[in-house]
């Protein structure tokens, strides 16, 4: 595993920091716990990094509870264009990403996801989980 093999497949280390998941992993409430890791991370001064990862964090959180439209998946991928390479540090780009990954490899996943929810399903994920609890929203 290096950074060009990587590359080829459309993924990457990022910072090459490796997160390990089984299969029974709830791949889009653990994308939202990074958004959320994110947004309380971001220092503000940057507008796209400051905006970006504010709207990553609550769409992530709407992905997670069912309620948001599939319409959403293509506003929040646009978001992360907005976000990325627009920034003074890499900090919006590392935001951005995983979302990116998210929609690029798990998209029917998360589209399973909010048709379930719109059919009364019951949604599997950390349901005590709203990113206003574990950031200050100033």
């Amino acid at each position: 595993m290096d950074f060009d093999s990587l590359r080829d497949l459309q993924s990457g280390l990022g910072t090459a920091a490796v997160i390990v998941m089984d299969k029974s992993t709830d791949v889009v409430q653990a994308i939202a716990r990074l958004a959320s890791f994110y947004r309380h991370e971001s220092c503000g001064q940057c507008t796209p990094c400051r905006e970006g990862s504010r709207w990553l964090d609550l769409m992530m959180a709407r992905f997670v509870r069912g309620n948001a439209t599939s319409a959403e998946i293509d506003q929040i991928l646009e978001i992360t264009k907005e976000m990325e390479g627009h920034t003074i540090c890499a900090l919006a780009d590392a935001a951005a990403w995983p979302v990116q990954g998210l929609m690029r490899h798990f998209r029917p996943e998360v589209e399973k996801r909010l048709k379930d929810a719109v059919a009364g399903a019951e949604i599997r994920s950390d349901a005590g989980y709203r990113p206003d609890q574990t950031i200050a929203t100033a």
